[in-house]
């Protein structure tokens, strides 16, 4: 059973960071250095971190919060962003254009 949840886990947290700022910061650091290990660990660390404050955080609040109710923030919370950057692509795009008639 944990095995299970530590594979899934892995997996949901590999394929999101896949492509993600944080691999993309990574990769432009490790570029501009001469100590890729350094980097790696300087960004493996700060995952971990981060992670685990995210895996207190949640643990600390399904005390008192029911799973449904952790999900729909979190499911409101993707959608919201979702739309701001959905929003922010058509904005950039009507000034990319605006930018190119005024040349």
């Amino acid at each position: 059973m944990i095995l299970s949840l530590l594979l899934s886990t892995f997996l949901t947290v590999f394929i999101a960071e896949l492509g993600d700022k944080t691999q993309l910061a990574t990769l432009t650091i490790s570029g501009t250095s001469s100590k890729p290990l350094a980097v790696f660990l300087g960004s493996s660390s700060a995952l971990v971190f981060a992670s685990f404050l995210g895996a207190l955080t949640g643990g600390s609040i399904s005390s008192f919060l029911p799973e449904v109710v952790l999900k729909t923030i979190a499911s409101i919370t993707f959608f919201i962003i979702g739309i701001r950057l959905f929003i922010n692509s058509f904005a950039m795009n009507n000034e990319e254009k605006e930018g190119k008639e005024i040349i």
